[in-house]
């Protein structure tokens, strides 16, 4: 059902060598951009009637209009189920207390007397924020993109999800109740490429926006690659993953569950134990078999997902080792199952977020914890970090310098400028002295 890797013996190889025989999911963004790019093309030119088109191509529903109407979401929220309700309630809070304390302040430098730099944060004017609908519902979804963008003060949220077939071309009612408990208002029925176009081009029914955040499957990773620039993303988001690191004194109960509940998401997604316990390995295998065999989505997804070069369990020498294989991955979600599992998390410097002990699942991540759950998939976790309040915020210096400063370091920028031969830079600054630079 999943395969092994065996580094045990020899010394780990270093950098690019260890990655390379490390399990990951082939995922060809590049190759996805020649699909997308007519797509983009199409709604630039042609607005919401190509969003319309390629949506009843690729959804299997003719719209009206992708806006979704105010009743249909006001609808979705009364029909909620309580229990539902309930637990967005209280994933929102949770989140809202983590983020809001991600806020930035304003500070000002006295870099000399008569000379400040100040950096204030101003949050982005507008976002798009994409929500997947395909093989699951994500509600959780909107709370992890809505909530930081909200606590970082955007003025303009917009939010993208499918159309579904069975629910008339709005997307799914849990989706829509969960913009409408946050109070967002503006919703499109609206997928994949030609929804991220439509945020970056604008359309008769929606806005051009100014960043675009939220996972989605390879072509909407595509489409944000293409549009860069025009717009800025979060990051191109591959299949999600999960890493854990665990010695004998896991639980393979607690092991086989959670690799499978990564591995329900889709036939692409990846499960990776890395340990130094032979026994360990044996009996997560074990159960695997017995947990599969007894939860959903096992043939369309999990089964593909535990058996694809994307899963393994590595067997390492010694948690030393394991601690070097995890941080190569750099997993999306790390979960550390050991003794002096704390200790070991601190000394993780590449994961999207890090599942300390037991009792932290991947799962209570997703909903509950207060952590975001979109993060950096694929080995980016190395250089990117998940959705936050920061991801929303622009710095912006602003310089403030008296006559006597600026004449403090003339002759420093002065010399600077002519050292890289531009000397119109120094003149700028001789031009407010009479062409002369002051004397120190």
């Amino acid at each position: 059902m999943i395969s092994r890797i065996d580094l045990r013996g020899d010394a780990l190889p270093e950098g690019g060598a260890l990655r390379d025989l490390l399990p990951r999911a082939e995922f060809d963004v590049e190759a996805a951009l020649e699909t997308v790019r007519p797509i983009c093309e199409d709604v630039r030119h042609r607005g919401s009637a190509a969003v319309i088109d390629w949506g009843e191509k690729f959804d299997g529903v003719r719209l009206e209009s992708v806006r979704v109407p105010a009743a249909a979401l006001a609808r979705a929220l009364d029909e909620l189920d309580p229990a539902v309700r309930a637990a967005l309630d209280e994933s929102i809070r949770r989140a809202r207390l983590v983020h809001r304390a991600q806020r930035r302040t304003t500070h000002t430098t006295q870099v000399v007397p008569g000379g400040t730099v100040t950096e204030k944060w101003v949050p982005v004017d507008r976002v798009g924020l994409y929500v997947p609908g395909g093989r699951a519902v994500y509600p959780s979804s909107v709370v992890m993109n809505v909530v930081p963008a909200q606590e970082a003060g955007v003025p303009g949220l917009a939010v993208a999800s499918p159309p579904q077939r069975e629910f008339g071309g709005l997307p799914h009612p849990t989706i829509l109740a969960a913009c409408a408990l946050l109070g967002v208002d503006e919703v499109y029925a609206a997928g994949g490429a030609q929804a991220v176009a439509m945020f970056a081009y604008g359309t008769e029914d929606c806005r051009p926006v100014d960043l675009v955040t939220g996972p989605g499957n390879i072509y909407v990773a595509a489409a944000k690659r293409l549009l860069k620039g025009r717009i800025g993303i979060d990051a191109e988001a591959g299949p999600t993953e999960i890493a854990i690191l665990a010695d004998a004194t896991a639980d393979p109960v607690h092991v086989a569950a959670d690799l499978i509940s990564q591995a329900e998401h889709d036939p692409m997604a990846a499960a990776v134990l890395v340990t130094d316990s032979e026994e360990l390995a044996a009996a997560t295998e074990a159960e695997l078999v017995t947990q599969v065999a007894a939860t959903k989505h096992v043939e369309e997804r999990i089964e593909p997902a535990l058996a694809g070069r994307q899963s393994a369990i590595v067997l390492v020498n010694d948690l030393e080792d394991g601690l070097t294989v995890v941080n190569a991955y750099a997993a999306e979600h790390l979960e550390i199952q050991t003794a002096g599992a704390a200790a070991l998390a601190d000394r993780v410097r590449n994961a999207g977020a890090v599942f300390v002990g037991p009792w932290s699942p991947v799962s209570l991540g997703d909903y509950c914890a207060g952590s975001n759950h979109v993060l950096p998939t694929g080995g980016c976790a190395c250089h990117s970090s998940g959705l936050s309040v920061q991801s929303f915020l622009r710095g912006i210096h602003i310089v403030d310098y008296t006559r006597d400063a600026l004449a403090e370091v003339t002759h420093h920028v002065v010399t600077l400028a002519e050292a890289e031969d531009l000397p119109a830079h120094g003149a700028a600054l001789k031009a407010r002295f009479g062409w002369k630079v002051p004397q120190q």
